[in-house]
């Protein structure tokens, strides 16, 4: 069954809806350069804590050191870490030795031909990759919440060779997200706006959603 991860998630009453209709993940968003979902750290907190096993909370961070991802983990104390730019200063070791229990996923936005190098890569280091269609060499990065979508044969390809589970985000909604599914075979599908009016979660998008997923 493909797993399905809600994200841009706003509050405890969110989180419980999403879960209602059978989300597996929940994305909480921390402080961005763009993008939407942005909530405090303090509501990070607050929202992973009301949340019951088995369903994961991942951590949206836009830091670049492995100690500054780390600092920001323990402010919120999820069960997962989506590292949504590159890791400049520090390595995947230290998040790992630091917070042993905690599952690491990192986003690769699918630009190019070398964004299937990266991602393969990276996959040794990380327990799943995300793949999206920001742009973090914008003067202001783009690193998810963009609503568009990507080249997905070029995910297919990551896919198709990656060492863990991928997620396929990035502009999906009840209308393409079966195509998606079908050229790129993921593990997971990630969705943010494709669910939400007015940015607010919306009942009858998220059941349009999980029937065509799960059908």
């Amino acid at each position: 069954m493909i797993r399905i991860k809600i994200c841009c998630i706003s509050s405890i009453t969110e989180a419980q809806t999403a879960i209602s209709f059978g989300a597996s993940a929940l994305g909480l968003v921390g402080k961005m350069p763009s993008g939407q979902g942005v909530i405090t750290d303090d509501l990070i907190n607050k929202i992973a804590k009301a949340i019951p096993p088995p369903v994961a909370t991942f951590l949206l961070t836009s830091e670049t050191s492995s100690g500054g991802i780390i600092s920001h983990h323990k402010k919120v104390n999820t069960n997962t870490i989506q590292i949504v730019d590159e890791l400049k200063l520090g390595s995947f070791r230290d998040i790992r030795e630091r917070l042993p229990n905690v599952k690491i996923v990192q986003v690769i936005h699918i630009l190019d031909e070398k964004s299937i190098d990266q991602a393969l890569k990276i996959s040794e280091k990380v327990d799943a990759l995300l793949l999206d269609s920001g742009n973090p060499n914008l003067a202001v990065k783009e690193l998810g919440g963009t609503g568009r979508t990507h080249n997905w044969l070029l995910s297919r390809k990551i896919v198709e060779q990656s060492k863990v589970p991928v997620f396929l985000a990035g502009g999906l909604h009840s209308g393409n997200v079966r195509e998606a599914i079908d050229i790129v075979q993921p593990f997971g599908v990630d969705v943010c706006s494709g669910v939400r009016t007015d940015e607010r979660l919306d009942q009858k998008k998220l059941e349009a959603f999980f029937k065509v997923v799960w059908g």
